[in-house]
């Protein structure tokens, strides 16, 4: 397979300045207190070319800094990053035109001016051939349904008509990779379903890679097929989703009606609710199967119906996201120094 991002043991910390709880004003100006967080620890990584890679874990725990440096906005204090066979920063400017960036929080467009400024000073300020700006304006305008509004001004845009505008910014040269941080956040239900679409719709008709991070995760188990997942600075897990399930908790939502109201009781299952006959349950597929479950059902009264499913990947990322924080509270990455 084609290689297109390469992280090798890469390390970032930031040194911040923190109030002495002990000391006074002066004392805070001379001899502060310095927090070291470690963003990144001996981060490695490896992205094909026409990957869809979500790139998921709780707050804090490197996901903004690894889309930073590879945008070639941070610099790693040790490792390499490299992409497209490039180094982000000392090749950046043969770099950015070969990439696409949507921060979620961000944008580029000019907020007192018409979306079609915006373009325009991108195909100028880039240089991008006037034939492949035509053909990309095109293909943007239709998939992303910017064509009513293109001439509007950027502060007079919706939440959903900006991040569509900024994506559609993003791939107007044409990238190879794309990088997206948090693109759906604040969406509402349309909006998230077609830059969805889209975003599935460029990687299969043009092969670009995409590397996304959100904390919808309904959203990237749709979209991705491969999960990495960051806690504290370091890689947790890296495989799809069912492998994800399997390896943390492969929980199911279980569903028993019984011909009297009283409940079945398990030893390996939670009852979360019950009501009318109906029952419903939680319990680890991983450690006990179904059928062990329906025949200690049967036995304790009779059953009527039965349904399971999958619990919600939400749920599940929950449950990893408290494990890992239960870790973290073990063994913390967070170190407090004086400055001396």
């Amino acid at each position: 397979m084609d290689t297109v991002v390469s992280l090798h043991n890469v390390c970032k910390t930031f040194r911040q300045k923190q109030p002495s709880k002990s000391g006074g004003l002066f004392s805070n100006l001379i001899r502060p207190e310095i927090r070291e967080v470690h963003a990144l620890q001996n981060v490695s990584l490896e992205v094909n070319r026409g990957e869809i890679v979500a790139y998921a874990g709780p707050n804090g725990a490197g996901k903004s800094t690894t889309v930073k440096m590879l945008s070639g906005m941070l610099a790693p204090d040790s490792g390499t990053v490299r992409a497209l066979g490039l180094d982000p920063i000392h090749d950046r400017v043969k770099y950015v035109g070969k990439i696409g960036v949507v921060f979620g929080q961000r944008t580029e467009l000019w907020w007192d001016m018409p979306v079609s400024a915006s373009f325009e000073w991108k195909r100028a300020i880039w240089d991008v051939p006037q034939e492949r700006y035509t053909r990309m304006l095109k293909t943007v305008k239709e998939l992303l349904g910017l064509e009513p509004y293109f001439h509007s001004l950027v502060r007079e845009l919706s939440l959903g008509q900006r991040m569509s505008a900024d994506l559609g910014l993003a791939l107007l040269h044409e990238p190879e990779i794309l990088f997206l941080d948090e693109p759906t956040l604040g969406l509402d239900v349309l909006a998230k379903r077609s830059m969805l679409q889209f975003i599935k719709e460029i990687n299969r008709e043009r092969q670009v890679t995409v590397m996304i991070t959100s904390h919808n995760m309904v959203e990237l188990e749709q979209l991705a097929g491969r999960v990495v997942l960051i806690n504290a600075g370091q890689i947790a897990f890296d495989g799809d989703f069912t492998k994800l399930r399997q390896t943390f908790s492969d929980k199911r939502h279980l569903m028993i009606e019984t011909r009297t109201e009283v409940a079945p009781v398990f030893e390996e299952a939670q009852l979360l609710r019950s009501e009318a006959g109906r029952h419903n349950y939680v319990f680890d597929a991983a450690k006990v199967d179904l059928i062990t479950l329906i025949q200690s059902a049967s036995r304790q009264g009779e059953v009527l119906d039965v349904e399971t499913q999958r619990a919600p990947i939400d749920d599940v990322f929950a449950e990893i996201y408290t494990q890992m924080s239960q870790i973290e509270t073990v063994d913390p990455l967070i170190s407090t120094i004086s400055l001396k």
